[in-house]
């Protein structure tokens, strides 16, 4: 495999849609997820008002890559081993006395072979790794805290009510139906959350597709929301872009091998046909499917008997591990986390931002990407040995994950908007240091690692 990757050499260029193509303003964002999870608590659930009550230091809690303990109600930051960097319980820190105390002396958690194989849910644990997600993951901990304020014991029942809560917000009948909070306030006002995309990126996508590459746009959103994210960040004309339209997808299932396929339908109205389809004929937008019966039609699209396909998304449960492991894609993340240590912003991003609001130093209360005071870097953190005597640097699981299922790191898509197709980007390798692979320069926790690492 050479180590370097070019777009010019993909036939097919796939995009997720949410923290993808389409980024939103995270501050709005953030706070209506969180409120329309902690309404549905309050007023159908019974759990205390004061969820509802946020201060902006209370986001720095929000960090992408936890794990959530439903047996403990403990959140965890695992290292690249497995072993556990950081805990709370609730939103409350462990010391590393507690920790050794809760995990034992070498500070194993029992579930990591599961999650670090398979990534599959389990009723024994969740896996906070998406934007959307990370709100939730506020909720959670703050809705442990209140609990042990009651005396109530903490047990996997509480997270029955955070499951009620998603589903009642996010069904696939909730933005037709104008139920939950989230979907009618994205509709009043899709401005206040959406952020258009940049004519560089508009202007890459038509070059893609004027250079013959076919484009994929895969999500697991509705129909119905998909449409107005896309219209509002693309233009209404947005569906000429794209060759192959695949709306709740319902990723990573999507990527799943027989037997457990799903069958592609169509749609009509934004309703799926109750008939799945044999197989996929023709370009479209389509419902559900598997990635098995994609790959027959882009043989068939592109004349060739592997097609080699390259997926950006922002999830590595979602996108990035199926991508790679199942479909064999290469696979571009999008890593927003990036911008939070050093990397610096794109002008169309900062052209975006500066018209919401001005620019100035931001905490995780305007920047959920940016560093979080109570969790460390998302990349790299300091183990602790017993009494505090002794201090390893490890890279962070989440970490391992990107250099081995990622073909590379970009914060947003604008940062390679601008370059030309055959642009030659360095790729993650196991034979190549840990900077290797994150463009436009790898983060600085990295950076720091690596200079200790050769003195």
């Amino acid at each position: 495999m050479s180590e370097y990757f070019s777009l010019a050499d993909c036939d097919v260029i796939g995009f997720d849609l949410d923290h993808t193509l389409c980024r939103y303003h995270l501050k709005e964002t953030s706070r209506l997820i969180y409120e329309s999870l902690a309404r549905y608590l309050v007023e159908h659930k019974g759990y205390d008002k004061d969820l509802l009550n946020l201060t902006p230091a209370t986001w720095d809690f929000c960090f992408k890559g936890l794990v959530v303990d439903l047996e403990d109600g403990n959140l965890v930051k695992l290292a690249e081993d497995g072993t556990i960097m950081r805990v709370t319980h609730g939103t409350i820190n462990l010391s590393t006395e507690e920790i050794i105390k809760h995990y034992g002396p070498k500070r194993e958690w029992k579930h990591f072979n599961s999650l670090n194989t398979s990534f599959t849910r389990s009723a024994k644990y969740y896996l906070y790794d998406n934007y959307f997600d990370l709100p939730g993951a506020l909720l959670c901990g703050r809705a442990v805290d209140m609990m042990h304020k009651r005396g109530n014991e903490v047990n996997s029942d509480f997270w029955k009510d955070m499951v009620a809560a998603i589903e009642h917000n996010y069904n696939t009948s909730a933005f037709k139906e104008d139920t939950g909070t989230y979907f009618p306030s994205v509709k009043r006002d899709p401005g206040r959350y959406l952020q258009p995309c940049s004519d560089s990126v508009k202007t890459w996508l038509h070059s893609m597709k004027n250079a013959g590459k076919v484009l994929l746009l895969i999500t697991s959103s509705h129909s119905d929301y998909c449409r107005l994210i896309c219209e509002h960040i693309l233009g209404k004309d947005f569906e000429e872009l794209f060759d192959v339209i695949i709306t709740n997808a319902l990723k990573p299932g999507f990527f799943s091998l027989v037997p457990q396929q799903r069958p592609f339908r169509t749609l009509i109205n934004d309703v799926e046909e109750s008939e799945g389809l044999p197989s996929l004929d023709k370009p479209g937008w389509y419902s559900q499917g598997n990635w098995l019966h994609l790959h027959e039609l882009l043989k068939t699209m592109i004349g060739k008997p592997e097609p080699k396909v390259v997926y950006f998304g922002d999830s590595m449960r979602s996108d990035m591990f199926p991508a790679s492991s199942f479909g064999k894609w290469e696979t571009v993340m999008i890593l927003e986390e990036m911008e939070g240590e050093g990397v610096p912003k794109s002008d169309a991003a900062m052209s975006n931002e500066a018209q919401v609001e001005p620019l100035e130093k931001k905490g995780k209360f305007e920047s959920p990407s940016a560093a979080s005071n109570q969790w460390g870097s998302y990349f790299v953190d300091i183990h602790k040995s017993e009494g505090g005597d002794e201090e390893i640097q490890k890279l962070t699981w989440c970490s391992h994950c990107i250099h081995k299922y990622c073909t590379m790191a970009i914060p947003s898509v604008e940062h390679i908007a601008d370059l030309p197709l055959d642009y030659k980007f360095p790729r993650f390798s196991p034979d190549k240091p840990c900077t290797t692979g994150y463009y436009p320069r790898p983060p600085d926790s990295l950076l720091k690692r690596c200079e200790s690492l050769t003195k």
